[in-house]
């Protein structure tokens, strides 16, 4: 019987993984599964009613209450509520990063995520997904660029939404965010031992897609 194949991306903030990712499973057929939207579901969720993020107790209590899919076509509903839109909100971002730590909503949306890559041929991004969630994957990417490469990708995400940061700004959230995501206590960003390491700062979207496509193949 034929294995299913898993991918696993891991890397740093606005490397480019979650727009990778989905053109890799689109061209292969491969299983999406936006990781990092679950967490963003679960920040958004404590936002909504008015949880405080820093408080893991009631965190940990919220979590009791929430049901994450995720679709084919990329669409993340929250207890059958399609939060694709809201949830991409910058506020929701750093609640994200900060209920990530939390090793309870770890432990929660890792077995999640273990049990949709059960489904067949997956693909999977985030920052610990070749430590932690798929330590097996068939093949481990971190994808990393220069954080003023990275600072400027994000500038231009949010230029076309109508937000418009420096890039001083811009690249000081950045380095937070990394901070914050390499020094937790659990599941730290770093980049597994066996990992092909990806530096996409002066790769195309294009040609990161078919350097994974070809290594797929």
């Amino acid at each position: 019987m034929k294995k299913n194949i898993s991918v696993a991306i891991d890397g740093p903030s606005a490397a480019g993984k979650s727009t990778i990712a989905k053109m890799v499973a689109k061209k292969e057929n491969f299983i999406y599964i936006d990781t990092g939207a679950m967490y963003r579901c679960v920040a958004y969720y404590c936002l909504t009613q008015k949880i405080d993020l820093n408080d893991e107790k009631a965190v940990e209590q919220a979590i009791e209450h929430i049901q994450i899919r995720l679709t084919p076509d990329n669409k993340v509903y929250l207890n059958d509520e399609d939060v694709s839109n809201q949830i991409r909100q910058d506020q929701v971002s750093l609640g994200a990063s900060c209920v990530s730590k939390y090793q309870v909503v770890r432990s929660f949306l890792v077995d999640e995520q273990r049990k949709m890559a059960k489904a067949g041929n997956v693909i999977l991004d985030g920052r610990d997904i070749g430590t932690v969630v798929l330590p097996d994957a068939s093949i481990k990417i971190y994808l990393d660029a220069t954080i003023e490469c990275r600072a400027r990708r994000r500038m231009l995400e949010r230029k076309e939404k109508g937000i418009d940061l420096s890039l001083e700004e811009t690249i000081k959230e950045i380095e937070l965010r990394d901070w914050k995501d390499s020094t937790r206590k659990h599941s730290p960003l770093r980049c597994a031992e066996d990992a092909i390491v990806i530096d996409s700062t002066d790769l195309s979207i294009d040609e990161v897609v078919s350097r994974i496509i070809n290594l797929v193949n």
